[in-house]
Order: C-alpha cells, then structure tokens, then sequence
C-alpha cells in the first residue's frame, strides 16, 4: 500500500457510509443463521484489528473484555464466541457503543500505521471490504422480509445490462497447460496461492451472463418442474423450499407496494432500491449453485471450472462487455478445495479460508456490491450449493 493510512481511512469510512441508510433497529436485527446484523459487520471488523494488530502491538483502546466474545466469529484460537446465529440478540453494546468503538481503534491505529510495518492491517483492509459486501447482502436479506418493500437507499449498487455486447457468443480455448492462482507480489488471499500448472480440455466460455430473460425462458420451460435437470439435493431443496424462480423474485399481482404494475403474468424483483419489475437484459441473480447446474443443462451446456473461467478472464479482465467483474459473482463447477502445496498461515488468521474447503463451491469475478478494486482474475469467493443471498450468476461453458 502506498499510503497505508489514507487507505484505511478510506476503506472504514465506506463501512460507515454503508451503514448510514439504516436506522439503529435496522443494524440490530438478524433476518436468518446465515446473515449477521450491520451492527455486528461494524463491531467486528473493529474487533478484527483491535484484536490481531494493536493486541499484537500492546496498544489497548479501553474496550469491554466481552468484546472479545461478543464479536470474535469464527477464531478457535482466539477462544469461545457468540453462536452466529445469535448475533441478533446482542442487543447491548447498542449501535451508538459500536460506532464510539470503531473510533477508538481507528484513532490507535492510525498512529500506529506511523510506526510499524504490519503486514496484517492490508488483510484487515481486504476483510472489511468483503464484510461490506455482507453487510449489504445480509441488509437485502433483511428488508426483503418487510411486506412493504423498503428501500435501503436510491442510488444503491444494482445489476444492469451491459453498455455494449459482446462481438461473439464464446471465447475458445485449445486447452493444455495453464497457469492459475496469484503470483506471489501483489495482495491475494492465501486460497489463492500457489500458482500452478493444470490441464484443461478444449472449451467455450460463454461471452456474456445468463439474463434474466434467459431466465424467464427457462422458468417457462418448467425449468423448476423438471426433476431430469436437476442434481437429486438441488431438486429435493427446491421441492422442500418451494422454489419457482430466483430469489426475490415475486409476481407484481402480488406485491402490495403500489409502484408495482399489477399483471399476473411479470415478474418483479425486489432490489435494495426497492422493487422493481424485472430487467430481462440485465443478469439473473441471486441464484443458487442447484439452480445454476440446472439452467446449464436445460440449455445443453454446463458451468465452468474454476480454472476454465480464470484462465479466460485474466486475458480479457479489462473488457466490459464481458462483465467479468462488477455485475455477479458467478458459479462455477469447481469444489472449493486447497491448490496443491497450499499451508495456512500460522496462528489465527490461517483459519481465515483453509479450513473451509468442504461442502462448498467456487465462485469467480465480482459484483455490483463489492468494494471497488477488491475483485481479481484469481480470487475465489466460496458458499455452499444451496445458498442464493449473495449476488450469484452464471455464465455458460461448452466443450469444443
């Protein structure tokens, strides 16, 4: 980093800004086990510093002991923690509390980045932006429980069709050997390391996102009624879950928001700008691993492997009509597992990514909601196959 303090600044104040469009009972509650309340995401991304940089440092900033339970999420080696999905019951220390608290340790660490060298507070950087993309998720996740469709703020990040399209429908690959994962200059996560050599057949990467029109065809294809497109979990969740199109989805006869055109025939979708009726041009999302495999073998063609997509989006990263960044995170068929002769990290912070890499699946690129500058050809985002809070895609591939 170049100017290691005006970056921090930079980054917590986005954090800050982010929270602002929600009031203190928007910050405190939790809308399911897997998301976390925004007052948590502000709490513990300060705790994260305090904790494995100014501790580290013997810098004290006059905090709660309880601070270390109460906002610690998934460190063993730090100790005992509030169950995740608990986190909406911490009630007390309340919103003003936390914010006095991310004060505090900004003003330690500020003076500190002036004396020391420390490695760590660039990863506590790259770790609150990607909490800021959780605090939007969990923050959609929670206002699309309110009937009355609340808007988290106007001008808030959002899908969209891109300027220009593609000139062709795929890119080819002869495969053979390819490099893959991040080199070692430059920041990367370390699920990202080693770079290695693997092989890959011949392909086609698809051009462009799956649309949410194209979405629509497949929905009225009985996409989500034909058990032959679906893997038997997928299609036992859908069942179980009742599952008839992306989430957030809903029928604009049934929204009681009166923006809405009632017709019992479109579809609308709520957005954190509130709802708005479906843009077919612009990419399906919020779609789960299931739903991706299935939309890729009703169109005749399948997802991606992680190594696939990356080998194709470092050359053209740089090319908007490809969106391969800054509209959805987009699944691919890889299982989120080490690359061979990664270690983790000494100490607490090798919990970071290693010791998930079971029961989930890879995804690649960016979306509208990550921190901008944050995403890059190699990272590798994870969740399971089920999930679909997130801002998820797809793009096709095809053999050659």
């Amino acid at each position: 980093m170049a100017d290691p303090a005006a970056a921090y600044r930079t980054v917590r104040a986005r954090t800050e800004a982010l929270a602002a469009p929600l009031g203190p009972e928007d910050q405190v509650v939790q809308s399911m086990p897997d998301a976390s309340p925004t007052k948590w995401h502000r709490a513990h991304t300060t705790w994260f510093f305090d904790e494995f940089v100014l501790r580290r440092h013997g810098v004290t900033t006059g905090s709660d002991d309880s601070f270390r339970y109460l906002f610690n999420s998934y460190y063993e080696a730090v100790g005992d923690r509030q169950p995740r999905a608990r986190r909406g019951l911490i009630t007390r220390p309340d919103v003003e509390a936390i914010t006095a608290y991310r004060r505090r340790v900004d003003a330690a660490l500020v003076e500190l980045i002036g004396r020391v060298d420390e490695p760590l507070i660039e990863l506590g950087l790259h770790h609150e932006e990607q909490h800021q993309e959780l605090l939007l998720m969990d923050a959609k996740h929670l206002l699309a429980q309110n009937p009355t469709d609340p808007v988290y703020a106007n001008d808030a990040p959002h899908t969209a069709a891109p300027d220009r399209l593609p000139t062709d429908d795929w890119i080819e690959h002869p495969g053979g050997q390819v490099d893959v994962g991040a080199t070692d200059t430059g920041f990367a996560y370390d699920n990202e390391r080693p770079r290695h050599a693997t092989l890959v057949r011949p392909f086609a990467l698809a051009t462009r996102l799956v649309t949410a029109g194209d979405w629509l065809a497949f929905m009225a294809d009985g996409g989500y009624e034909r058990a032959e497109l679906w893997l038997s979990d997928g299609w036992a969740l859908a069942r179980a879950e009742g599952w008839e199109a992306p989430l957030y989805w809903g029928r604009a006869d049934g929204s009681i928001n009166p923006t809405v055109d009632a017709d019992r025939d479109a579809w609308t979708v709520f957005t954190l700008a509130g709802r708005v009726p479906v843009d077919p041009a612009a990419p399906v999302v919020h779609v789960s691993y299931h739903e991706a495999d299935a939309y890729a073998r009703w169109a005749g063609h399948r997802l991606p492997t992680e190594f696939e997509w990356e080998c194709i989006a470092a050359e053209r990263w740089d090319d908007p009509t490809l969106q391969f960044d800054g509209q959805v995170w987009q699944w691919t068929a890889s299982a989120y597992l080490p690359y061979p002769g990664f270690v983790p990290a000494a100490g607490a912070v090798g919990e970071y990514n290693g010791k998930f890499m079971v029961n989930q699946h890879v995804l690649r690129g960016g979306c509208c909601a990550t921190a901008p500058g944050h995403s890059r050809p190699t990272y590798r985002n994870f969740f399971p196959p089920a999930s679909r809070w997130m801002f998820s895609g797809l793009r096709l591939a095809r053999d050659v």
